[in-house]
């Protein structure tokens, strides 16, 4: 392991642990001196150790062998060039890396899937099999097989095939996935099937594309439909149709004039008891600036796709200190900025759906879908009159 990667093991094991000391705020103020502690402890292991590592690196400048910049190229372009489905994961489960047969098989583009994990691609049943088996092989406990189910085709069982690549840059072995269908095992097998077995279509992958069709149909419609010159009443008009049918919550905040102020809050329909209502009044009140889930989405202009949210308080808080995300029971949500499909576009408002209860969580496809509607959205508040 080189020096720079042992240094970015480093850094990476601090900011978890300062995001551990920051979640544990909340805890009464007799059990914070051991936090305060703690905090001193990372701040001297900043000045005294990292601080010092990264001023030694930075001197050193980058070196690398053209040779072995040329051994990366080629096996990329193997990797690439797979005619089966391979996707390159942490132990985490965590996606480095999908194929173009990958990311064909389970709907989603390779830019999406990067940096989220693979079981978000799964039926939830599946998941922590998946987690379990992936942490036995990182560990090295050998490399191994388990079925599984695609959210998108879900009556169409795959194999999954993991095993452990082990690279001397790295400290922790990557976990390479193939997936196969079970018609290839039973080929393979030499079952009777084999050669009359035939893929019948999924109806409900055929059902879900129906309606997210649907949805981007209706998105249109009433945009084109929408006014014009008016960014604040083009969200009034999109937040409709998503709410219900693809979110429990639609939240809308302007960042185009001025001071980013949230303009649209939309709430389960029928939620008509008292706590719900001022549950709706909070989060319409709430100033986005002390949203850092918006605020960091506006900066980096990159969706956020939150599957049993990490941080409770990623949506900020009410008056009394307690979680936006805990009261409204959500259970996944997408943050999205509302800009053009170039880079450099500005962020003109952020668009936050979330969904709550035993609702389906949001799917990589679906946010690939819904990350071209507000492009849309933001053309359409760029609109002139």
């Amino acid at each position: 392991m080189t020096q720079t990667d042992e240094f970015g093991e480093d850094l990476a094991d601090f900011v978890r642990r300062v995001g551990e000391l920051r979640a544990a705020r909340g805890l009464p103020l007799q059990e914070q001196h051991t936090l305060l502690d703690a905090a001193l402890f990372e701040l001297q292991h900043v000045a005294e150790n990292l601080l010092p590592r990264y001023e030694r690196l930075a001197a050193q400048g980058p070196g690398k062998a053209s040779g072995d910049r040329a051994e990366e190229q080629l096996l990329k372009a193997v990797f690439q060039l797979l005619p089966v489905p391979v996707a390159l994961i942490g132990g985490d489960t965590v996606v480095r890396r999908m194929n173009p047969a990958a990311t064909e098989l389970t709907g989603v583009r390779a830019g999406h899937a990067a940096g989220r994990p693979l079981t978000g691609v799964l039926r939830p049943g599946d998941r922590a099999a998946l987690r379990s088996q992936v942490a036995a092989v990182a560990r090295g406990e050998g490399d191994r097989s388990l079925r599984v189910h695609l959210q998108q085709r879900p009556g169409e069982p795959l194999l999954a095939t993991l095993a452990a690549l082990r690279t001397p840059n790295e400290p922790h072995p990557a976990i390479l996935v193939v997936f196969q269908s079970d018609a290839v095992r039973t080929r393979r097998k030499g079952g009777s099937a084999a050669g009359s077995h035939r893929q019948l279509p999924d109806l409900a992958e055929a059902t879900r594309h129906a309606e997210l069709m649907d949805l981007l149909d209706s998105m249109t419609t009433a945009l084109l439909s929408g006014p014009v010159a008016d960014p604040e009443g083009t969200l009034a008009t999109a937040a409709p149709v998503l709410d219900g049918r693809f979110a429990d919550w639609v939240i809308a905040d302007l960042f185009a004039d001025g001071p980013p102020r949230r303009t649209t809050v939309l709430g389960p329909a029928g939620a008509g008891s008292a706590g719900a209502h001022a549950l709706l009044k909070k989060i319409t009140d709430q100033d986005p600036a002390d949203c850092p889930l918006v605020v960091e989405t506006a900066r980096s202009g990159s969706v956020a796709l939150q599957v049993r949210p990490d941080d409770p308080e990623c949506f900020g808080r009410d008056d009394t200190g307690a979680s936006v995300l805990l009261q409204a029971e959500v259970t996944s949500l997408l943050c999205l900025p509302l800009c053009g499909p170039r880079d450099g576009d500005p962020v003109l408002g952020v668009l936050t759906l979330f969904r709550t209860g035993t609702r389906l969580a949001f799917s990589l496809a679906e946010a690939r879908v819904i990350d071209v509607l507000s492009h849309h959205v933001a053309l359409a508040m760029r609109r002139p009159g």
